[in-house]
């Protein structure tokens, strides 16, 4: 068995859909995972925010236009008047169910339900889709078997019960379809793994089920060795290394969620990045095999904000960082990047919505100054410091390039700069030249 899951751009049209329905037609009884149709949860959210302002009839029209999107794809994608019956039905249901909350008192809760509706109504679409082409696809809904622990994470004991005991249930099923991202909080609330979380349900079902590979299918073939929005002649990654991928998941290429990986990785499932406008192409392979002494790709993370604290106080003081570190916490705001000297420490954060309340806090200890506009370069592969070259290399294909910080040594697996976000492109340019297509790519 394989997991098959296809974002919201896969499934965003009648035509993509019939598409993505040739690809899981294979005659392999696999696990289909499913996002909303692209565009849907953002109009849901829209939603969910004029429902929150009691701007009822904004919400009301915003309702009725999600509608006709709707009843434009199902009179495409379905050929026969009784299908096409039940789809519309079917979704005029779903519509008459986000109305609901027009009625009602709005809070976080409601709003978890209107979002989970995408996922409902591309597999309840999907598999009406199939069965009119006479597949018996079977829905294994995520509400019954994916939930999270009081802790909000992944509850991975009842996910692999209930899924293993719903698949002895629909043992002649063709394939089976699920929601990504959607799923049941410790409480028996409607809830769901956050942006993204499609990649994390597959990740998570692929575990559960110890399948023979996780295909995460999107619409571009694979993770580049650079961002193509901004360098050209970006290529395909053949081979890349959990951890290598993690990387570049967290540091900006969005083809993938950053945390989605990680049951794969604990299995050792394979996942393939492959491209549903192009499933003849390789795509890229995500492993446990770190290909030695090789640089794999260039990521960026924007609006970044960098904050130096300078104290002749820290100097020999113990407690310094701690004290430092614990205001980032109790504002729960992560950190990306440290450096630090005897009389200062850099840091950088990509929230910066507690900015003034931290910068008040740190200046208890210091000289605070801030940069914004700021982006962090990530240069990942094969890093260890042993690796004679590597370091020297990246640093000088930005020589004419001021560089903020540099962080080397916390992983294996990478490298990051923090660097002007004006100076972005001619950065990710410059390292694609040095790194990949000049005489001194490895």
């Amino acid at each position: 068995m394989k997991i098959l899951k296809f974002g919201g751009t896969s499934v965003g049209s009648a035509q993509r859909m019939k598409d993505v329905a040739a690809l899981i037609n294979n005659g392999h009884q696999d696990l289909v995972v499913l996002s909303a149709m692209s565009g849907t949860t953002n109009t849901l959210v829209e939603i969910s925010d004029l429902l929150y302002k009691k701007k009822h009839a904004e919400a009301n029209e915003k309702i009725d236009q999600l509608a006709e999107k709707y009843a434009g794809v199902i009179d495409e994608l379905y050929a026969t008047k009784l299908y096409r019956e039940q789809a519309h039905e079917f979704i005029r249901l779903k519509m008459n169910y986000l109305r609901s909350f027009i009625k009602e008192p709005f809070t976080s809760l409601e709003e978890r339900c209107i979002l989970a509706q995408g996922e409902l109504m591309s597999t309840g679409m999907m598999n009406l889709y199939f069965h009119e082409t006479g597949v018996n696809s079977v829905i294994l809904p995520a509400l019954e078997y994916m939930r999270t622990d009081e802790n909000a994470e992944p509850d991975t004991r009842y996910i692999n019960e209930k899924l293993l005991d719903m698949l002895k249930k629909n043992p002649n099923a063709a394939f089976y379809i699920t929601e990504g991202y959607i799923c049941l909080n410790t409480n028996g609330e409607i809830d769901n793994l956050q942006r993204g979380g499609s990649d994390y349900t597959a990740s998570l079902a692929g575990a559960a089920l110890n399948v023979e590979e996780i295909q995460i299918w999107t619409d571009i073939d694979g993770m580049h060795n650079n961002d193509p929005r901004v360098v050209e002649k970006t290529s395909p990654v053949r081979f890349l290394s959990f951890d290598e991928a993690a990387e570049l998941a967290y540091f900006g290429a969005k083809i993938l969620h950053p945390t989605c990986i990680l049951p794969a990785k604990v299995k050792n499932i394979p996942v393939r990045l492959l491209n549903s406008l192009q499933p003849g192409a390789t795509g890229t392979t995500i492993l446990n095999d770190l290909e030695k002494d090789k640089i794999k790709a260039v990521a960026a993370k924007d609006n970044i904000t960098a904050i130096k604290i300078k104290s002749g106080r820290m100097l020999l003081a113990t407690g310094f960082l701690r004290k430092v570190f614990e205001i980032f916490e109790t504002w729960h705001t992560p950190i990306d990047m440290v450096t630090t000297s005897e009389v200062g420490v850099s840091l950088t954060i990509d929230n910066p919505t507690h900015l003034d309340e931290i910068v008040g806090d740190l200046k208890k200890y210091g000289a605070v100054t801030v940069d914004r506009n700021m982006v962090i370069i990530c240069v990942v592969g094969d890093l260890k410091w042993e690796n004679i070259g590597f370091a020297a290399t990246i640093v000088n294909a930005l020589n004419d390039i001021p560089v903020r910080m540099i962080s080397f040594g916390g992983s294996n697996f990478n490298v990051s700069l923090l660097i002007k976000a004006s100076d972005k492109k001619r950065a990710l340019q410059s390292l694609s030249e040095q790194l990949f297509n000049g005489a001194s790519a490895k």
